[in-house]
């Protein structure tokens, strides 16, 4: 007997939130989340973004869609930290991103929610991992999926993840062949 797909949405049981690393120094961990995030879109569950380092105003592919399909998504970076002429100011706006992150996370609006470089955030030591940690096990939801991408992911971060993947760099058309980064594929 054929099942509907609207039957299986509302008679299932409810989620088991996870927690979510894509890490390592392999391109596609926020390409991954993405996907995640547009299959979740297409079942009606309510998604977002907060991005750590891109800059308020890039407009990269993603972002463009994003925005177009509705999609929740803030930005509070100031540009990657290797190119940022004033560290003070990009540490305050990890930590502000951080702020805006807990306050979508504590109040149940998603069901999908993507921290995108925020690794960075720990790594760098902007925000304490095991602070971020305790917070994430006192006040997310249970039923939220929480994606957190970026390289050099904790260890304590990693121990805390449901499911972490590692994109592992085997050949980049950059690094190869001099290929630069092309519109639709990279940004």
């Amino acid at each position: 007997m054929a099942t509907s797909s609207s039957h299986l949405l509302t008679n299932r049981a409810p989620a088991r939130g996870l927690v979510i690393v894509n890490t390592g120094n392999g391109k596609g961990k926020t390409t991954a989340a993405l996907g995640v995030l547009l299959r979740a879109w297409g079942r009606d569950m309510r998604v977002g973004v907060v991005q750590f380092l891109k800059s308020e105003h890039a407009r990269f592919g993603e972002i463009v869609a994003g925005r177009r399909l509705g999609i929740d998504w803030i930005i509070t970076g100031d540009g990657f930290t290797w190119t940022s002429r004033d560290m003070n100011e990009t540490v305050a706006r990890a930590r502000h991103g951080w702020r805006l992150a807990q306050e979508r996370i504590s109040d149940g609006r998603y069901d999908v929610l993507i921290l995108d470089e925020f690794t960075y955030a720990l790594h760098y030591g902007w925000l304490d991992t095991h602070e971020v940690i305790d917070w994430l096990k006192a006040h997310k939801p249970p039923s939220l999926h929480l994606i957190i991408t970026g390289r050099y992911a904790p260890p304590a971060l990693i121990d805390y993840a449901d499911l972490v993947t590692e994109m592992t760099e085997i050949k980049h058309p950059y690094n190869d062949q001099g290929i630069r980064a092309q519109p639709g594929i990279e940004f």
